[in-house]
């Protein structure tokens, strides 16, 4: 994906297995975020870093998702544990991850570390990727936000 395609659409389960399709984002501002794990230091850190800033975003009218590839199982131990208020995706078969086109890091066996900031109309206005510095994602997706 690059700066300007449209929101891919697509289909997976959240935390509390309900099916999510990626058109219920469209009319207000998403940002997408794909991780590696859950429950791994960075990704806690990431995951932690949305949830503190959560109100930042809905102030911004944005929708906030993350997306691994862990199961929805996990992901609502995840969700629970850290009291994330936010949408996780289960992408077991790793499908979604390869329709956004997510680089993997470490010789392929690592899962990047990518968001994906869209407008109200599902337009891609910045890709931001960055493994090893995970909280800087709330940050650079904050300024794109304020852009729009």
């Amino acid at each position: 994906m690059k700066e300007g395609d449209k929101l891919p659409e697509f289909s997976l389960l959240d935390q509390n297995r309900n099916e999510f399709n990626s058109k219920s984002l469209l009319g207000k501002k998403s940002v997408i975020y794909f991780y590696p794990k859950d429950e791994t230091k960075g990704c806690t850190a990431q995951a932690c870093s949305f949830r503190d800033a959560f109100e930042d975003f809905k102030n911004a009218d944005a929708n906030v998702v993350g997306i691994s590839s862990d199961s929805p199982e996990s992901h609502e131990k995840f969700a629970k544990r850290y009291d994330l208020p936010f949408t996780l995706l289960s992408d077991e078969e790793k499908e979604v991850r390869k329709l956004f086109e997510v680089p993997t890091n470490l010789l392929g066996f690592i899962p990047g570390r990518v968001t994906y900031i869209f407008d109200e109309e599902g337009i891609l206005k910045k890709i931001y990727n960055s493994q090893m510095k995970p909280e800087s994602h709330v940050d650079e997706a904050m300024k794109v936000l304020e852009e729009i």
